[in-house]
């Protein structure tokens, strides 16, 4: 009897028969709700499968240890925080991801929301469609400043585009020395605060863990220029939604503009109230392009993992 392998994210479901068959001998459990999965549901899916290819379903450790038969996790993206890591290691599980395949859909997406939050055009399109001809008044990024946290690959996918866009590019990494790459595009390498405090648009690009948990909160928006965009289109949980909603309202910022949320979807979140923050729903990786290299790059990596007889662990 062939082995079960879980394949929880959404839009692989959409091109599954481009993926099929599976190499090897595994029968694929697909996720046909058009939802993501709860943790209770994944307690259940996940009960005697080998493998599986995760998205933003949660992986706790109640679901691994649950998993009696499971082998190998392979990430459809990049981020792993919705992964019990120390579990996974306990139980010798091997962890794979596909850093690569999103990069340029989630940078693309990343200056999407600084136009559309420059020149409000969300607010512009559903004011004609409410039948209202305001012309809304935006502003220009020719002769702005962009501060971005974070110049890893996605990062630097935004500098090469926004280089010709925008008057100067600051950075905030503290692990990011590719000189020839600071020297080409002119980067302006500044501490957090300091960028905070200068940079027109900020935009986060920074993985989700213990150190980044709220990394930007009351004391960094009180650093902001009362004007500035701050975009986030890595983790919900890198911002304090709290502290973000007050200076939103009190007129402190200027607008916010994400992808992703701390709990996803959220609900009726007082954010959602206001007509300076924009929220689209964590579809940065969602392009045709992106969809089908991770689909693929996970399936290999899975297959791969499941294949290899040595010891288990996670990679990445």
């Amino acid at each position: 009897m062939s082995e079960k392998i879980l394949i929880t994210p959404k839009s692989y479901y959409k091109i599954r028969d481009k993926m099929m068959p599976l190499p090897g001998d595994y029968q694929p459990i697909f996720n046909d709700t058009g939802k993501t999965f709860t943790e209770k549901q994944m307690l259940n899916l996940a009960e005697d499968v080998v493998g599986i290819i995760i998205g933003v379903d949660p992986i706790s450790r109640k679901v691994i240890e649950n998993a009696s038969k499971l082998k190998a996790i392979s990430k459809y993206g990049v981020g792993m925080d919705n992964i019990d890591l120390e579990a996974a290691r306990n139980k010798n599980i091997k962890l794979d991801n596909t850093p690569g395949t999103n990069n340029v859909s989630v940078a693309e997406l990343a200056l999407g929301l600084i136009f559309a939050a420059a020149r409000n055009i969300p607010q512009a399109v559903t004011s004609v469609k409410e039948g209202e001809w305001k012309r809304i008044k935006g502003t220009e990024l020719t002769d702005k400043t962009l501060g971005l946290m974070g110049c890893g690959k996605i990062g630097r996918e935004v500098v090469k585009r926004a280089a010709g866009i925008f008057k100067s590019i600051q950075v905030y990494d503290p692990y990011f020395d590719d000189n020839d790459f600071i020297k080409k595009y002119k980067l302006l390498m500044l501490d957090k605060d300091r960028l905070l405090q200068e940079a027109d648009f900020v935009s986060l690009h920074l993985p989700l863990n213990k150190e980044t948990e709220n990394f930007i909160s009351r004391k960094e928006l009180s650093l902001m220029k009362g004007d500035a965009v701050l975009v986030n289109t890595s983790r919900g949980g890198l911002i304090d939604e709290a502290e973000l909603y007050k200076a939103l309202k009190n007129n402190e910022l200027g607008a916010a503009a994400c992808d992703v949320f701390s709990e996803e979807p959220p609900g009726k979140h007082q954010l959602l109230e206001l007509d300076n923050f924009l929220l689209t729903p964590h579809m940065g990786a969602n392009t045709k392009e992106a969809v089908e290299k991770m689909a693929a790059a996970a399936t290999r990596n899975l297959i791969a993992m499941l294949e290899d007889n040595s010891a288990g662990g996670v990679k990445n």
